[in-house]
């Protein structure tokens, strides 16, 4: 808490500069999500160009998540030390740089892009969670952030029914990404300019680079945070695999729609998420549990996968079940809050690094044994609606291994803490940069 009246009111108070820089960081987030969801509407495009198979496309798309996982660890660190005023606009500057490269034609710039704009956009929403933690006061945090998360999720459906028209109309594929990366720039210019430079003086004063690190032992020797990483990744597996990559070709080759339907039918599930992540959550904090929540926003999901890959096309409304799909899926967040409570407080911000490394570890391996099972499945014929039947298997058993794991959690919710007393009581302290995970 602070030490007096004039700390506790400057605490509670407004910071327009950081309120400012927040707002821009909240454009690198959604260009960062459209990004990361754009190639799923030009899988035949990047097919033809690069002459791949469905595992190639797989492959080279999912690489995306390997530095993503891997940077989300070096995001929380780098910003505690050096602050956001340079960091930030790096990491928008690295997505920019991958958005080009991807354009270029090339395959193997088309990888490196893909590998470049994983290391920038780790930084997009642990930056403006950054931002909006000296921007707000602690009693606007929680909507600030929950703002932040789902201004991220409208971009990835923008990835979807804004870019396949573009690249069906006025630009071609590659050009989209060309434009992209130089709007990134100019982001990144913005966001150096407006940022205030002043941070937290007491995490630059560490006596090595490698120290900001010391955190994460704490966290990955915790099982509980394993717990929450698997449970967590293994229901964002659907969403970031199963749409955002191969949501279109499903709905075009296995259910023969045409291509802007398919678009918009995709596109659902991301904005269904929109909604399900505070619904799911605020009720989770009403009832004072996580665990129902997060069991039955996967049981939700359960049910909307069976639906959308075995029920006979036409049975329900067409845009409902992606919708309930990405609904059930905000339920995922729940092992964000979870894996910060179930860690002491002096490690929360590494325990959100943490499981954003092991969510986007999972969708990185993933993605390729996906596109490996499909052609495995189709002989490397065309893809139907029985392979995609078959390979779908693999995101249903995704979803109740999810629930299995869940039941071992804690539960950490202040229905059972206010009896028990909070799973690490601490003392207070300043409120930390990342109170909501990331999809």
């Amino acid at each position: 808490m602070p030490s007096n009246p004039s700390a506790a009111s400057r605490a509670e108070s407004f910071h327009p500069a950081f309120v400012v820089a927040w707002i821009f960081c909240l454009i690198f987030y959604f260009g960062q999500y459209a990004l990361r969801s754009a190639p799923g509407v030009m899988v035949p495009e990047l097919t033809h160009a690069f002459a791949l198979s469905a595992l190639g496309v797989s492959s080279l798309v999912g690489l995306y998540y390997y530095t993503y996982s891997l940077f989300s660890l070096v995001a929380g660190a780098s910003l505690d030390r050096y602050g956001a005023k340079y960091v930030i606009p790096l990491g928008v500057v690295m997505l920019a740089g991958g958005a080009a490269l991807f354009g270029v034609g090339w395959v193997a710039s088309a990888e490196f892009g893909r590998l470049l704009q994983g290391a920038g956009g780790a930084f997009a929403f642990t930056g403006a969670v950054y931002l909006a933690t000296h921007g707000f006061p602690p009693r606007y945090l929680a909507t600030a952030v929950g703002f932040t998360q789902c201004f991220g999720m409208l971009g990835g459906s923008a990835g979807q029914f804004v870019v396949a028209p573009l690249i069906h109309g006025g630009i071609a594929w590659q050009q989209f990404w060309l434009y992209a990366g130089i709007v990134g720039v100019i982001v990144a210019a913005l966001i150096l300019v407006l940022t205030p430079a002043d941070h937290d003086v007491r995490i630059t004063e560490q006596s090595s680079v490698w120290s900001m690190f010391t955190p994460y032992k704490t966290v990955l020797t915790n099982p509980q945070s394993y717990l929450c990483g698997f449970a967590a990744g293994l229901l964002f597996l659907p969403t970031t695999i199963g749409d955002m990559i191969w949501g279109v070709a499903f709905l075009r080759q296995g259910w023969h729609i045409d291509y802007a339907q398919a678009v918009d039918r995709a596109s659902m599930v991301p904005l269904g998420w929109v909604i399900g992540c505070p619904v799911l959550g605020y009720i989770a904090d009403r009832i004072g549990r996580r665990k129902p929540m997060l069991i039955a926003g996967a049981l939700v999901m359960l049910a909307a996968a069976l639906s959308i890959l075995y029920l006979p096309q036409g049975t329900l409304p067409p845009y409902l079940a992606g919708f309930v799909l990405g609904f059930g899926s905000g339920a995922a967040m729940i092992p964000y809050t979870i894996i910060k409570e179930v860690n002491p407080d002096h490690v929360k911000g590494s325990a959100t690094g943490a499981i954003n490394f092991l969510v986007f570890t999972f969708s990185a391996v993933m993605a390729p044994v996906y596109g490996w099972l499909l052609t495995k499945i189709s002989g490397g014929a065309e893809l139907t609606l029985p392979v995609f039947q078959k390979a779908g298997v693999v995101g249903i058993a995704s979803i109740v291994l999810a629930i299995i794991l869940s039941l071992f959690l804690k539960e950490t919710g202040r229905a059972v803490t206010a009896k028990s007393g909070p799973p690490h009581e601490a003392a207070p302290r300043a409120p930390d940069p990342s109170v909501i995970g990331e999809h």
